[in-house]
């Protein structure tokens, strides 16, 4: 019995593990609304406003509505100001001060506590009838030209949302173990560029690899392998690959895509890593253009990438597009490199017409 609690003790504690995270974002903003020559607004009619510039806090679009004569008639001579949501949102959970203060924005007339409120049709507005005694404003005006600030401090909480934390996988701990160089044991310097790897995880996965460093052509007691015919980032590339069975996602890497993907779809096939290859040829299938076609298809017949080759001739079977594809400088290096493509080309041409 011990033997079988401990055994199913040890089952429990090796489940796989899963973990979530609810996550609440929330943003928050100041908003001063500067009102002048207060005595001209005074007697402006109860249920009258002046607003303020539309602010954006978290997406949405808010503005203040000052009241000198109160919203309505039970405010008991005291001036009133809402915050209204000019975006129409369907409801907006937020949290806000509205103000006065003196026109240098340093002193508080008013202090009015914190509202928290879901700002909602049919009204979305929020805020004080009862915001500040008239008899005070115009006290105030005298001292300060007319001129006084409603600051409104507004803080909007976002619909949490529940995230899954995922553990890192096989993946990344290969990758974090070559980007530490943890264990390396082969070199390479790609055009200058050093490379440190693991001669076991390459072979595995290259069989050009596996022959070079355990074959019988295999480096002996070299400090590192040479490589001077393929970008280090292309080199880098490949490794990301090898690493994480996975296309580097690398801003350098976005620039000149279908240059890079030719050059990354060449050394694929060079090392033998099939499935990089193919997905290669099928980025480049898909991104063909006008600009790129001539180039791609050079490529395709120089190293025998069958669907690669048929894509680009099933795009350049139009005559519109050949004229097009004719005018570039892919095309002048295709005629002058292939120039039996042509015959391909035109008899492609001549099917689809």
């Amino acid at each position: 019995m011990a033997n079988n609690s401990t055994s199913a003790a040890n089952h429990v504690h090796n489940l796989p593990k899963t973990s979530s995270r609810c996550i609440t974002e929330s943003f928050t903003a100041t908003h001063d609304f500067e009102v002048t020559n207060y005595l001209q607004l005074d007697g402006m009619g109860v249920g009258k406003f002046v607003s303020s510039g539309t602010f954006s806090v978290a997406g949405y679009d808010w503005s203040i509505w000052f009241y000198p004569d109160g919203v309505s008639g039970d405010c008991d001579g005291n001036a009133s100001a809402f915050l209204y949501c000019v975006s129409q949102a369907k409801a907006v959970r937020t949290k806000f001060t509205l103000n006065m203060l003196e026109k240098e924005g340093k002193v508080k007339v008013t202090d009015r506590g914190a509202i928290e409120c879901i700002i909602s049709p049919p009204t979305y507005t929020w805020g004080y009838s009862k915001f500040i005694e008239k008899s005070k404003l115009k006290s105030l005006s005298h001292t300060t030209s007319g001129n006084l600030i409603i600051r409104c401090v507004l803080t909007v909480m976002k619909e949490h949302r529940t995230d899954e934390v995922t553990q890192p996988n096989l993946a990344d701990h290969l990758l974090q173990m070559w980007k530490d160089t943890e264990g390396a044991d082969v070199t390479f310097s790609v055009c200058g560029q050093v490379f440190r790897a693991h001669r076991c995880l390459l072979a595995a996965r290259s069989p050009v690899f596996k022959a070079e460093l355990f074959g019988p052509m295999k480096e002996k007691a070299t400090p590192s392998i040479k490589i001077e015919d393929i970008e280090p980032q292309i080199f880098e590339a490949l490794l990301h690959f090898i690493y994480t069975d996975s296309v580097i996602d690398d801003e350098r890497f976005k620039e000149d895509k279908s240059a890079r993907l030719q050059h990354l779809l060449v050394a694929a096939d060079r090392y033998g890593v099939e499935k990089l290859r193919v997905i290669c040829e099928g980025k480049l299938c898909e991104s063909i253009d006008v600009e790129t076609v001539a180039t791609t298809l050079v490529l395709a017949e120089q190293h025998r990438f069958k669907d690669l080759h048929e894509a680009c001739l099933e795009f350049m079977a139009s005559r519109k597009v050949l004229r097009a594809v004719m005018e570039t400088d892919g095309f002048k290096h295709l005629v002058t490199s292939c120039p039996l493509l042509m015959k391909e080309i035109l008899e492609k041409v001549c099917r689809s017409d």
